[in-house]
């Protein structure tokens, strides 16, 4: 916990400090210049490793409305944009402009500019407010070999800033179909060179991969494997060294749960080649699964309490109009926070949060550091 006392220091002490500091090397100073404040999240509910500040148009409450709507409830926020912007086509609309994904036929493109966006909106809040957040970059197209470049690009040109990349979006129910050209594949080399800048960096990967294709639980009766599992899974020994959240634990609107699937989920948790997966239980769609029943969360948190270290809570909330929209995912899992013991409940609400991104903070300053031109 961070001390309280630090003014009261004697002045003594406070003489060697300002002594070693003046001495200090480039890199320190570096650090404590771009480095917030630990923000200490013990007073509230959650930590949120999954939010969209903007939607599929780009729009959003401003950061200042947002803190207001965390206010009495999330600590920290995993905090970025949308990196698909909804074509607005007059052939295909007319004058009804779409503003979700599902609303329109016209196609989605990579957005770029939303990673300046977060980054400004950043850079406007106070120390103490930007302690509170952990951007990711995510407008680049995961299928472009330039797409590592994108991202060192980023970090220098906002140090200080970033601590993850995501939501990257490979196989997502109605949205990959939607990308004009080449599709997003979990084999694609540009990936593997995305996920080895990771990292070198120390970025967490926010991964947004359905486990299956859509309606596939309602067709395939349990007798084949997940269209994605194996690839998923290949993915992940391939990069043991960098940090990944697998988002929804592969699920989605129209990708239901299989009778085998918090199997195939406790597989990978258990697997030691896979120690570096996280997992998050971020969205409503997700949400409707897991407390469809009584019995369906007690299952889940039986898996949760297994591995209380591996998952996180995220609200996967795009661009919320006020706080009651914000929370909607949080008070969904009600019955699933009385279902876990009180420990558990809160390493998946706050504490492996702050693990994770407390240790991305600290290795992506001190790789900046190094990789930063200085001005």
């Amino acid at each position: 916990m961070r001390n309280t006392n630090t003014l009261l220091m004697p002045i003594s002490i406070s003489h060697c400090v300002r002594r070693y500091f003046s001495r200090a090397p480039l890199a320190v100073l570096f650090l404590l210049a771009v480095s917030p404040a630990r923000s200490q999240t013990t007073n509230y509910e959650f930590n949120d490793s999954h939010f969209h500040l903007t939607n599929n148009i780009q729009e959003g409450p401003s950061i200042q409305d947002f803190l207001k709507m965390m206010d009495g409830k999330a600590g920290r926020v995993a905090l970025f944009g949308m990196p698909l912007q909804q074509q607005w086509s007059y052939r295909i609309d007319g004058d009804r402009a779409p503003g979700y994904y599902l609303h329109s036929d016209a196609p989605l493109y990579y957005y770029s500019f939303t990673d300046a966006w977060i980054a400004m909106a950043y850079k406007s809040l106070s120390r103490d407010q930007q302690a509170r957040f952990d951007p990711m970059i995510t407008g680049f197209s995961p299928s472009d070999m330039y797409a590592a470049d994108h991202i060192r690009r980023v970090l220098q040109t906002f140090p200080g800033v970033f601590n993850g990349i995501g939501e990257l979006i490979i196989h997502k129910e109605f949205v990959s179909g939607k990308i004009p050209g080449q599709v997003a594949s979990l084999t694609d080399p540009a990936l593997d060179r995305i996920f080895d800048f990771c990292a070198e960096t120390g970025l967490i990967v926010l991964l947004h991969n359905d486990i299956d294709i859509p309606f596939a639980a309602a067709v395939a009766k349990d007798l084949s494997e997940p269209a994605y599992l194996s690839q998923l899974k290949a993915l992940f020994k391939r990069h043991p060294n960098t940090t990944i959240i697998w988002a929804h634990t592969g699920l989605g609107r129209v990708v239901a749960p299989r009778k085998d699937h918090l199997a195939m989920v406790d597989a990978i948790l258990r697997d030691p080649d896979f120690r570096h997966v996280s997992v998050d239980i971020s969205w409503d769609e997700t949400a409707k699964y897991i407390v469809a029943t009584p019995e369906t969360t007690k299952q889940w948190a039986d898996l949760i309490q297994r591995y209380p270290d591996r998952f996180l809570y995220g609200s996967d909330s795009a661009a919320p109009a006020d706080q009651s929209k914000y929370l909607n995912t949080f008070n969904m899992y009600a019955p699933l926070w009385k279902s876990l013991d009180v420990e558990t409940s809160r390493k998946v609400r706050l504490a492996n949060y702050e693990r994770l991104f407390d240790q991305a903070r600290q290795k992506v300053r001190a790789w900046e550091s190094t990789h930063v031109p200085k001005s």
